[in-house]
């Protein structure tokens, strides 16, 4: 009886030991299919991500994706903002401190030739100083050079003025540039018996002019009034200057305060970057006389340096 008891007692225990291994396989089992259903919710989360939300694996591919949204949609705005920025940046530059200028023109050879793009100095003359004989400079020749006109389209206008200013597109038709060959004050003759220009009786020898041009074809004799500039182009019989405007209002004479800056640097083409060369020709050039220059002929004397 006692070993019947046993063997009874030990019967349902031992069928229950079944269903403890088998809660012990279900252990694992229930994890893998846990796992294939973490594995399944990545793939059903383009399906259903709402029943897919409670798994880790969908946690992580839903991760990446936001993150390529919010990665992705500014990329184009700190481009364009960036872009912004440099272009206001420059502007700035052009308006206060250098501004890049194309030349159109033969009007300066051999100093500036077509096509290259020069930085004109807007600080040479903003502190007191004013543009001396020798300079280069870039002026507004509106109510000097050509007469003031009526304004076009204002939208036009300052599209154009903004890439002028970049050095993008050729500058405004009231811009010129030309050497500085007189300032307020100055006697300036051409030619004398050589055919020699002289400034202030004293004979200049011009060796940045193209070589075979004279001083010039036309003959001029002027005394530049106070503030005003006599300019003329390197270039002689290409150059539309200050001889060619003597009728005109202001008898060609530039006002000092229409002066935009000195030519300094040449930033295009690469093969011709360089500072745009000076001159000692009218380094022996005196002052004019305090009381003016007397009416007549003027006399010439030789410099002791050209």
């Amino acid at each position: 009886m006692d070993t019947e008891a046993q063997h009874t007692e030990r019967g349902p225990s031992s069928d229950a030991e079944p269903d403890r291994d088998s809660g012990t396989e279900e252990g694992p089992r229930s994890v893998r299919v846990s796992g294939d259903s973490a594995a399944s919710g990545g793939s059903e989360h383009s399906a259903d991500s709402g029943h897919s939300a409670g798994f880790g694996g969908s946690e992580h591919s839903a991760a990446p994706e936001f993150s390529e949204e919010t990665d992705g949609a500014p990329s184009w705005r700190r481009t364009v903002l960036v872009g912004a920025a440099c272009v206001a940046f420059l502007l700035l530059v052009s308006h206060f401190v250098a501004q890049p200028f194309l030349i159109p023109s033969r009007s300066m050879e051999p100093t500036l030739q077509v096509g290259d793009r020069i930085l004109v100095n807007k600080l040479a003359y903003r502190f007191g100083d004013e543009p001396r004989r020798g300079d280069v400079v870039v002026f507004d020749g509106t109510g000097s050079f050509v007469r003031e006109e009526p304004e076009g389209d204002p939208v036009g206008g300052l599209l154009r003025d903004g890439a002028a200013a970049l050095g993008l597109a050729e500058p405004a038709e009231t811009d010129f540039v030309k050497r500085v060959v007189g300032t307020g004050g100055d006697r300036v003759v051409c030619c004398d018996e050589d055919g020699r220009l002289t400034v202030n009786g004293t004979v200049v020898v011009e060796r940045y002019l193209v070589p075979g041009d004279q001083p010039s074809a036309v003959p001029f004799d002027i005394v530049v009034p106070p503030d005003r500039l006599w300019v003329m182009g390197d270039h002689r019989s290409q150059s539309s200057d200050s001889r060619d405007h003597l009728g005109s209002p202001g008898g060609g004479m530039v006002p000092v305060d229409k002066v935009v800056g000195r030519a300094d640097w040449i930033a295009w083409p690469f093969g011709r970057w360089n500072g745009v060369a000076g001159t000692d020709a009218f380094d022996a050039v005196p002052a004019p006389p305090a009381g003016g220059h007397p009416t007549g002929p003027a006399t010439s004397r030789t410099g002791s340096r050209g």
